[in-house]
This record gives structure tokens, C-alpha cells and sequence, in this order.
């Protein structure tokens, strides 16, 4: 293979050369040849780097992932823009570091859902944002190919649930139940099927030895249900249920030249269908066939998903920019409907994917990162601080994507991930002929989802990357609602400094979005103070009480957890908090033990690689 080698410095002309990456493009139609290729590069690579382009995000500031949020209230939000947006970009980098050099193989994938076989999946509905469709054709996303040459695919889920959709399925190979498990009447079921077929084949070798009026042979096939599979005699038997079809086997395990097929349902009523070989040669013949045909149906069924099944097959370290909402994505489009918790989440998704790394949360090792919310700007920063140019090597294909902008994002987290660790000084460079070997420090940071406490990993933290960020328990925030429109966190906080003397002691206030605020109090037992005054209305000082009759409102961190669990997804927080204050359901005493209860509170907003 070919290779262009690239200098990965952030100087003007680097930021030129950094647009004639050759990524190569994947579509429909090239999408087999592709498919060869991307195998033989994610198994002679030690990291394979992913990024995605979606139809959308949130549709409000609060649905965001915000630093406020626990994992399970981050996981929530990303479950409900995976269940409604669509991927139809997905690049995919393998890479390696030798010698010193970045060794990358990026592709970009064009995704559609299309229902290729009309069986009613994956073909769903979804939504589309004008801001994100506006980004894309920016960078020059053809949306004619994508619709028209996208690559479908089916989850896991979905291809399983369609087998019994399926043509013929080659029943030579299943497993059979032991004898001792049948009964009289399934014994006497077997006995009939082996002295129909033995009849069947005795008439079918005595036809071959003779010839026979063209009507009666024709008769003579219409009773016996005898017919013909290419050029060999074939026999169908109706069968009642998925008991009868192992009673078949089991019956017919003794015939040698037979291949049986299991046709597909029809009113209920399934068959078995048996063909007769002429020899051990032609039987294996034909068994090789029905397997090709059954491995080229498959691979047209799953679609793109042969890629996500290489990945998670060579159980190569993934490296991504955004792993909670990305990995939401690849879950419920390729694996299966995604899980109400976080947990049965992250269980699912690590039997598959073993090793993640995300970038967002190495880059918290570096320092201050107050500005960087995008993958160009990140990779500026540690050069400007570090060293850390990179000599690139990128394989170079025939089909090229370099209008694209998308297609390079996966060469620039392989960049930032590989540059991140030469700051570390961590070495990432695999022996040759070895297995990929996360050290000790990256295996600290492996399978983080949110921007979570490393240290502490039985707290569900949310780390926000500045020397500012102070842990706080949940327990200890109150949202506010209901003050004047436009106002500022500072204003508000002005405001609320000296209205009562739960305010005398050190607190902070953040704006959620335009219409709702958070204020954390530093000292324990003051956000509960608070609350019971609110609800109460005693106690109240002037000040407050004015800012009260105004229309503020106060909830505890219990109530936008359950705004986020029950789906109130208005586009104002205040409106969902409304409602799911005047709910009487409330956490059970188990599930508020489990709920995880501690974030990392900063002023500033947490790193956003995804936003560029």
C-alpha cells in the first residue's frame, strides 16, 4: 500500500496541507472493495479512531450534557438524541505509531437507512436539525449520494428479529436434541419421515434407471411432492413448528447425500426441504453454496455494521472525541435498542467494544484547556506548549474524499490522542507481532463515558478540565426559576447575596439556559435550609419575599433527574421542571442509594470537541 507522509504541525502551510488528507470515500458502491481493505487495516493496527456526523443533537441548551450532570442524568440525554437523530457520516481510522511516525488508514463512510429487503427494518423515522444540515453541506456533504449511494445496515438486534423473514436457511450443520428428550408421539412423528424420504429416494433412483410416460412421471411427482432444485430431486415437508423441524433432523440423520433446508413461514406453516446429492463430492458441493449464499445475504443485511463488527472483533483499543453520545449513536443504530441505565449501558456496549479511549478526558492531564471546543483548536494548544509535531504517514487510496471536511476529524483525534501522549510521555508505539497493551496510565482512563473522577471510580463525577473545578454533591444544588428575563448569573447571584442569611455563607449561581439558574452551597445542609423555606414560605426576608411573589421558584436535583428520566424534553427547563414538580413519584430508597450523587463544579463550560 501506498503512502503519503504529512508533517502535523499547526503552522499556515500545515493548516493547508492539512485539508488534502487523502480520506477515502465509501459509498454503495464501492463499499465491498472498501470493506477487504479496512479488514487487513484494523488487524495490522494497534488503535482504531472513529468520529460521527449526525442529523442532530439536542434541541434546547439544557439537553446538552452539561457539567451539572451525573453519568445517569449524561446518559439519558444521549440516549434521546440517539433514539431521534441519524449518523450519516462515519469515519473510521486505523492507526499505529512506528517509529516515531502516526501510520493512519482513514475512511469515510456514507450512511443511509434503507430497508433493503422490505421487511420493515431499519428503515424509522428520524429528525434532522437545520444547524447541523447547514454545517454539513458547508463542508460539502453530498446529500444526492448519501440517500441514493448510502450504505444501509441492520443492528444486531434487528438482523436477528429478520431471519425468520429470511429465504432458506441451511439446516446440515444445526445441533440436535438428545433421543432420550422425544416422546412415543414424536418417535412415531420421526418413523413417518424416514420411511416417506426412504420411499422418495428408492423412487428417484428407479426413475433414473428407467423411462417412464412424461404424465406419469409428472403424477407420479405431484403426489410424492417430489420436485427438482436445479438439477437435483427435491422433496418438501410441511411442518408445524420449530419441534417438528428438529424432530426432522434428528429423523434423517442417518441419510448421507441429503442437504435439508428450512424454508421460510408461510400461514403458519413451515417446511423442511430435502435435497438429493449424487455423492459426497456433489453434497459438499452444494452445502458450499448455500454457506456463500448465506455469508453474501448476510453481509447485505448488516451493511455498514461488518465494519463495526470488525472493530469489535479485532478488540483493538477505540479511540473517539465524544464517547457517551458517540457510542449512544453506534449502540442503538448497530447492537440493540438502548438500555434505561446507564449500567445495563455501559455492560452492554464493553462486551463489545473492550477498551475506549476518549481525548476530552486525557486532555484533563495537560492543564488548562479554558477555550479549546474544538479538535483544531485543542491540537494547536499542546503544540504551542509541547513539542509535539508528528510526522503522519496516510495510506493513499484511489477514492478520495478531500472536499469533505468530516473525513479529516478522524485523522485529527488520531493526532490529538497520539500528540496527548507524547506530552504524557506515554508511549503508544506496539511492538511488531504484538497485542495492543494499554499502559497502566491509559488504562486509567479507559472506558470513561462522562467526564467522570478517575481517581474515584465509585463516585459518578463530572470533571470539568481547569484548576478551578471543586467537587460538589448533588444534594447540595438548587435550580431557581422564575426571575426577571435576560438577567445574568452574576445579576442573579447579586441579587440573591444578602436577600436571606442562607446566602451569607459562600454559594455560586450558573445560568442552565435563559429562563433557569443553579446555585451550589459550599457548606452542607444550606440547599436543604432553603428549599424547606421556599416550600414553606416562612422565614422569608423581604427581599426574597418579593422575589418570590415575582415567581421564583426553587427544586432540588431530584426533581431535573426525574425531568430527564420521564422525557419531559420542552424546549424551556423551567417548563419541564414545572411539571415534574407537581409529580408525587419519587425515588425508592434502593434506586436513591444507587443514584450516584457527586459532579465537579466549575464556572466555565466543559470542553466540547464535537462542536466545531
Amino acid at each position: 500500500m501506498h503512502f503519503r507522509r504529512y508533517l502535523c504541525t499547526q503552522t499556515a502551510a500545515g493548516n493547508r496541507r492539512r485539508h488534502q488528507w487523502p480520506v477515502k470515500k465509501v459509498i454503495k458502491s464501492n463499499f465491498t472493495q472498501a470493506l477487504a481493505e479496512i479488514k487487513d487495516s484494523i488487524f495490522n493496527s494497534d488503535f482504531v479512531a472513529i468520529s460521527l456526523q449526525k442529523t442532530g443533537g439536542y434541541s434546547a441548551p439544557w439537553q446538552k450534557i452539561l457539567p451539572i450532570d451525573t453519568a445517569e442524568t449524561a446518559y439519558l440525554k444521549a440516549k434521546r438524541a440517539a433514539e431521534r437523530f441519524q449518523i450519516f457520516q462515519f469515519s473510521v481510522c486505523p492507526f499505529s505509531v512506528k517509529a516515531s511516525k502516526l501510520i493512519a488508514h482513514p475512511y469515510n463512510f456514507q450512511l443511509f437507512p434503507r430497508d433493503e429487503f422490505r421487511v420493515g427494518m431499519p428503515s424509522y423515522s428520524f429528525s434532522c436539525q437545520p444547524s447541523y444540515l447547514t454545517s454539513m453541506a458547508q463542508e460539502g456533504f453530498d446529500f444526492n449520494a448519501c440517500i441514493y449511494n448510502g450504505i444501509s445496515y441492520m443492528s444486531r438486534v434487528q438482523e436477528s428479529a429478520g431471519k425468520v423473514q429470511r429465504g432458506n436457511v441451511l439446516l446440515n450443520s444445526c445441533s440436535l436434541q438428545s433421543p432420550s428428550a422425544f416422546s412415543v408421539a414424536d418417535s412415531i412423528f420421526m418413523e413417518r419421515i424416514k420411511t416417506r424420504v426412504k420411499n422418495w429416494m428408492n423412487d428417484c433412483n428407479d426413475l433414473h434407471d428407467k423411462t417412464e410416460d412424461s404424465l406419469i412421471n409428472s403424477l407420479r411427482k405431484l403426489v410424492s411432492r417430489s420436485e427438482v432444485y436445479g438439477s437435483r430431486p427435491s422433496l418438501t415437508i410441511d411442518v408445524c413448528s420449530e419441534r417438528q423441524v428438529q424432530l426432522t433432523l434428528e429423523a434423517l440423520k442417518e441419510f448421507v447425500n441429503i442437504v435439508l433446508l428450512q424454508a421460510p413461514a408461510k400461514a403458519g406453516v413451515e417446511a423442511v426441504q430435502v435435497i438429493l446429492t449424487s455423492s459426497e463430492e456433489d453434497k459438499n458441493l452444494l452445502v458450499k453454496e448455500f454457506q456463500d449464499l448465506e455469508e453474501e445475504h448476510g453481509r447485505v443485511v448488516r451493511g455498514f455494521r461488518e465494519v463495526i463488527d470488525l472493530i469489535s472483533t479485532s478488540q483493538r483499543p477505540v479511540v473517539v472525541h465524544n464517547s457517551l453520545n458517540d457510542f449512544a449513536f453506534i449502540h442503538s443504530k448497530f447492537l440493540a435498542p438502548l438500555p434505561l441505565t446507564m449500567d445495563e449501558f455501559s455492560s452492554s456496549l464493553l462486551s463489545v467494544f473492550p477498551h475506549i479511549l476518549d481525548v476530552n478526558h486525557l486532555m484533563k492531564e495537560i492543564g488548562s484547556f479554558d477555550k479549546m471546543n474544538n479538535l483544531s483548536s485543542a491540537i494547536s494548544y499542546l503544540d504551542r506548549r509541547f513539542f509535539a509535531s508528528i510526522d503522519m504517514e496516510v495510506s493513499n487510496q484511489e477514492e478520495t474524499d478531500r472536499g469533505n471536511v468530516h473525513g479529516h476529524n478522524v485523522l485529527r483525534v488520531c493526532q490529538l490522542f497520539v500528540k496527548l501522549c507524547s506530552a504524557l510521555k506515554i508511549s503508544v508505539e506496539i511492538p511488531e507481532g504484538g497485542h495492543t497493551q494499554l499502559s497502566a496510565f491509559l488504562q486509567r482512563y479507559s472506558n470513561m463515558f462522562c467526564s467522570s473522577d478517575a481517581t474515584d471510580p465509585v463516585n459518578d463525577d463530572v470533571r470539568i478540565w481547569t484548576g478551578k473545578s471543586r467537587t460538589v454533591r448533588v444534594n447540595n444544588l438548587v435550580f431557581l426559576w422564575g426571575f426577571k428575563g435576560g438577567i445574568s448569573a452574576q445579576d442573579l447571584k447579586d441579587a440573591l447575596c444578602n436577600s436571606h442569611e442562607v446566602f451569607s455563607d459562600e454559594f455560586d449561581v450558573k445560568m442552565v439556559d435563559r429562563t433557569c439558574a443553579i446555585v451550589v452551597f459550599w457548606t452542607p445542609g444550606i440547599s436543604e435550609s432553603f428549599l424547606k423555606i421556599m416550600d414553606s414560605g416562612e422565614l422569608l426576608s423581604s427581599k426574597l419575599e418579593d422575589m418570590v411573589s415575582e415567581g421564583l421558584k426553587a427544586a432540588d436535583y431530584e426533581t431535573y433527574r426525574r425531568v430527564c428520566e420521564s422525557g419531559l424534553w420542552k424546549p424551556d427547563l423551567t417548563e419541564c421542571l414545572d411539571r415534574a414538580a407537581d409529580e408525587t413519584d419519587i425515588l425508592s430508597g434502593d434506586r436513591a442509594q444507587q443514584e450516584q450523587s457527586i459532579i465537579c463544579w466549575n464556572s466555565d463550560e466543559m470542553i466540547n470537541l464535537d462542536e466545531l
